[in-house]
């Protein structure tokens, strides 16, 4: 690990006692667990191992061969920038990118099979915006770092971007009520996105933005009440285990469907 990555993972874990303090002490949903539901699942399964093993297969399976067979980042086109300049650029860039992704993920029924297990989650706190589908990770994770890397930027660009993604994730999820008046208009937080998240019809197309909220101003796709959501999560059964909210993206099955099949499984088996 290098000296970047670890003053970026110290921060992480510095953001995540603090958040983690601000929603035991400002909370937005009043009695959650911080063990709530699906804890364990999305830390172990999403945060820890599929992070993993995703970021492997992105830098080293599809950057990485792109740039040896082309030698993009030979050309150093951005390298005479300033580093804290290659960081903004890449997060503004990135951030009108994944607005209009996210967007269109909400309105195509294929993409919104790679993005409702984002949406599955019925406490939404600091961790429950790990829980993102496989494909949808590798889709947007390599349009975000490919750039970075094929237009020569300065090695610290990812870790720093990377380390400023996760840090805002959490805290747009995060069960914190804060009330940021006319700054949530341009930056975005749990204001807008504990809304984003809830089990309302108004919500359904509304709030898509990530760092940046000027874009759902913008683009008319603002939803910002002064109530609370009543329910977060989907209004559809959708499995909690990690594989099977995997293969549900693929194949539906209902809840009785799966539980008839199970038992008939157990019966054959006893019988």
């Amino acid at each position: 690990m290098s000296a970047v990555e670890t003053i970026t993972f110290s921060i992480l874990i510095f953001a995540i006692g603090i958040i983690v303090f601000l929603e035991k002490k400002f909370p937005y949903t009043r009695g959650l667990k911080f063990v709530r539901d699906g804890f364990w699942s999305d830390l172990l399964w999403y945060t820890i191992i599929q992070s993993y093993f995703l970021k492997i297969l992105i830098f080293d399976y599809f950057i990485r061969p792109v740039d040896q067979k082309w030698h993009l980042s030979n050309h150093q086109l951005i390298s005479g920038w300033p580093v804290p300049v290659q960081v903004i650029f890449f997060l503004i860039v990135h951030d009108f990118y994944i607005y209009w992704f996210h967007r269109w993920q909400h309105h195509s029924k294929i993409l919104w099979r790679t993005h409702e297990a984002h949406h599955s989650p019925t406490q939404v706190d600091w961790l429950a915006g790990s829980r993102s589908h496989a494909l949808e990770i590798i889709i947007n994770q390599t349009i975000e770092f490919a750039p970075i890397v094929l237009l020569g930027a300065n090695p610290t660009v990812v870790p720093v971007k990377a380390c400023i993604d996760a840090v805002w994730g959490m805290y747009i999820h995060s069960n914190i009520n804060i009330h940021s008046g006319r700054l949530q208009y341009f930056i975005n937080g749990p204001e807008m996105h504990q809304w984003h998240h809830a089990e309302s019809k108004e919500i359904y197309f509304a709030n898509y933005a990530t760092k940046l909220a000027l874009w759902d101003w913008i683009f008319g796709t603002a939803y910002l009440p002064k109530l609370k959501p009543l329910k977060f999560g989907l209004p559809y059964y959708y499995p909690k285990n990690y594989f099977l909210q995997f293969f549900y993206s693929i194949k539906r099955f209902g809840r009785e469907k799966w539980t008839k099949g199970i038992v008939a499984r157990i019966r054959a088996k006893a019988g």
